[in-house]
């Protein structure tokens, strides 16, 4: 049981005396020791967290106005950001021992905001996965059941706030890789509009696909944590220029909502039937509170995942081109020559599923096939964005599974990536339009394992988003 449920509370306990934020850090210091069997953090900056509480308190003790929003708020941040003067590795050997010149705008704005980091945490090799079981530092364990996985490719973020190591975590979703292993945890995981927080300092995967999202116990936490890191930024084209609402300000939801859902997604081959009747429950508890929830058709359902891979692979093996063993990280030791060099770093450095999304990526980008694959999945991926949208004009939010099943055990599918890559069908979507999407517990399945379910709205509408999901996670048993 986490003894801290928010910053909230946190803040209250430091205003009365009972703890200070040197204190709040401390304690999570010991709650990752006495985890360290769950493999959640790969560095942890015990030191330098420690001495930025105490010059936050010394501030705090002088004039208490001297101190941001933040104050308080201890994070993990997954592997994959940049954090000026620390390493970086992307849970790849390929960049053993590289440190950031820069921060990402996202830790940046954090930081600004009185933020403390205390560490890295695991992740699926440069995002590539789905259980963390792809990462080059071994898998994250899941705090409720170590021989199952925590989901990915954020599960080292996911199990830091499962296991009260820290009070949020920053993760990074491209196909619902904060959703999916907050789902798998008990945990909320919000993935923003595409854009609407700065990919910056980020080490990309599928650069239209990925977007930066928090993992907490409270959607109050998560709601200022995004409206501090959201906005334009002069280093990333493709951050939104739109306003920055004041989220965590009005998080009371207004009115009645009308919800979609999709029969094709409930009646799925892949779905636990447990998920099934979650669903059901769901459905039951917001139509009486009279929200209005309704099946829509939704014809492009099986067609996601296929189109999800040829994009994001294509992508990746553009991305990945970078990491050669010549300017930085990983060098191969017994090369001949230049090519050597590269084949050689590339081939060594990189673990089996990135190597795999590299080629099929190469593959689909080829002159003989780039028409039959790249061109076409772009097709699909319009059909499903102009669906989508269409089903959001007459209604709120789209009701998805957070995931088909609850988290498989370790090694369980290790060698059946295809099975793996399904298990994303529900979350690839919100990636797909660009969507906002937020995953909240649903419940236990009779395994004792945790039960997720997911809202997505209309792009940019990330306050409504976020004042609904406060009102259903309120529900009984959510």
């Amino acid at each position: 049981m986490s003894k801290y449920h928010s910053l909230e509370a946190i803040q209250a306990e430091i205003q009365f005396g009972l703890t200070s934020c040197e204190g709040v850090v401390r304690y999570y210091l010991s709650q990752i020791e006495a985890n360290e069997y769950l493999n959640i953090y790969i560095e942890v900056f015990a030191e330098e967290a420690l001495e930025r509480a105490r010059e936050l308190d010394r501030r705090y003790r002088e004039n208490r106005e001297s101190v941001g929003r933040l104050y308080g708020l201890v994070i993990s941040i997954k592997d994959v950001l940049c954090y000026k003067d620390h390493q970086v590795t992307g849970g790849s050997k390929i960049l053993s021992g590289f440190t950031s010149l820069f921060s990402a705008t996202a830790i940046e704005r954090l930081l600004e905001e009185d933020a403390v980091i205390i560490g890295r945490v695991n992740c699926d090799e440069f995002g590539m996965g789905s259980s963390t079981e792809n990462s080059h530092y071994s898998p994250t364990l899941n705090a409720d059941n170590p021989a199952r996985v925590p989901g990915g490719s954020s599960g080292g973020s996911a199990v830091s706030v499962q296991a009260d190591t820290c009070l949020a975590s920053l993760g990074t979703d491209t196909g619902g890789s904060v959703r999916q292993p907050a789902a798998f945890c008990g945990i909320i995981g919000m993935k923003p509009t595409y854009g609407r927080i700065s990919r910056h300092g980020l080490l990309a995967y599928g650069s239209s696909f990925d977007q930066i999202g928090v993992l907490s116990h409270s959607v109050d936490d998560t709601a200022l944590m995004l409206e501090i890191m959201a906005g334009a930024d002069d280093f990333d084209s493709t951050a939104s220029q739109k306003p920055v609402p004041a989220y965590s300000r009005n998080l009371r939801f207004k009115g009645k909502a009308k919800i979609a859902y999709f029969n094709s997604a409930l009646d799925h081959e892949s779905l636990d039937p447990e998920m099934r009747k979650a669903s059901a429950r769901m459905f039951f508890q917001l139509r009486d509170k009279g929200h209005t929830v309704e099946a829509v058709d939704f014809e492009y359902l099986d067609y996601i995942i296929p189109a999800y891979y040829v994009l994001t692979t294509a992508e990746a093996s553009s991305n990945l081109a970078r990491y050669d063993g010549i300017r930085y990280g990983y060098r191969s030791d017994h090369p001949n020559d230049l090519l050597e060099t590269y084949k050689q770093s590339r081939t060594e450095g990189f673990g089996t599923e990135v190597k795999r999304r590299i080629m099929l990526g190469t593959f689909v980008l080829s002159s003989g096939y780039y028409d039959a694959y790249y061109t076409k999945a772009q097709q699909v991926r319009r059909l499903i964005h102009d669906k989508t949208l269409e089903i959001l004009k007459d209604y709120d939010f789209i009701f998805m599974p957070a995931a088909p099943s609850t988290a498989w055990k370790i090694g369980e599918k290790i060698d059946d990536p295809v099975e793996v890559y399904l298990a994303d069908i529900f979350t690839v979507q919100a990636n797909m339009v660009g969507l906002p999407a937020i995953s909240i517990p649903a419940g236990r399945h009779p395994n004792g394992l945790a039960l997720g379910v997911q809202f997505m709205a209309n792009k940019s509408e990330e306050q409504k988003l976020l004042a609904f999901a406060k009102e259903v996670n309120q529900f009984p048993e959510i």
